[in-house]
């Protein structure tokens, strides 16, 4: 738990309901800030802060020692507050469920120094931190089967490490994994990866990569268009325990 959230909220007589109703948000939102790894969006923060009369940076620590890409701390803001995360992923594990060698195979090789590649890849495992408790957004991962075929870094150790991961989080509940596989017929998901996250106040976001940007989507059509292409792409992949079983058979081939 955030004590030191928790004890500027008693001190100041402010409650989640109540600095709800000053900030407009779910009072769900104000109380997920108890948690470890839980940080107010940025639009938030100074306000929330100014009402408990602390610093942010007493209240949230974290956010100093932030190493994710700027353009990308929006969506990690967004990604902590989220009720739901439905992600799909056509060439890698979604971030949240990588290995931290997983994370810089997939950061190495590129125009980043190895620094950099440390760093981001140490923020890619700390927002692992909302998953598995309580307060935390249900993960609902659906990956093409190629994700679990295509070797990433130069050891095949790292995948079965990695699919053993996939296996545990799956096989605990702590998300709801299903897989597309290789045999399925040209499908929406071929058009690249998204997630739609579901927020406390019933609205919803979306994140967007592609070869040149990622972008975060709130517009009433964008996000239409994207619930039908993943209730099409559900519609392709496999049930749960089939799923299970798919990914147990590829973990046992990289051993």
């Amino acid at each position: 738990m955030n004590h030191a959230f928790v004890a500027a909220m008693a001190a100041a007589g402010h409650t989640a309901e109540s600095l709800a109703g000053r900030l407009g948000v779910h009072p769900k939102t104000v109380a997920r800030w108890a948690n470890p790894g839980h940080i107010p969006q940025s639009r938030h923060r100074a306000t929330v802060a100014g009402l408990l009369a602390k610093d942010a940076d007493a209240l949230w620590p974290d956010v100093v020692r932030r190493r994710e890409p700027v353009w990308f701390r929006p969506w990690v803001d967004l990604e902590r507050e989220a009720v739901t995360l439905r992600s799909f992923q056509l060439a890698w594990v979604p971030g949240l469920l990588q290995t931290e060698a997983y994370a810089r195979a997939t950061l190495a090789g590129g125009v980043l120094t190895p620094e950099a590649v440390a760093e981001f890849a140490e923020a890619r495992i700390s927002r692992q931190a909302i998953l598995g408790h309580s307060g935390g957004p249900l993960l609902i991962a659906v990956l093409d089967e190629g994700v679990l075929r295509r070797r990433v870094g130069d050891d095949r150790a790292l995948m079965a490490v990695q699919l053993a991961r996939l296996l545990g989080h799956a096989e605990t509940g702590t998300v709801q994994l299903h897989i597309v596989p290789a045999d399925a017929p040209s499908y929406p998901g071929l058009d690249g990866p998204f997630t739609i996250a579901d927020m406390p106040d019933g609205s919803r976001v979306a994140h967007v990569d592609s070869a040149a940007q990622a972008q975060i989507l709130d517009q009433t059509s964008d996000l239409v268009s994207l619930e039908r292409r993943w209730e099409r792409i559900r519609g392709e992949a496999l049930p749960r325990g089939r799923s299970l079983e798919l990914l147990r058979e590829a973990a046992a081939s990289w051993t």
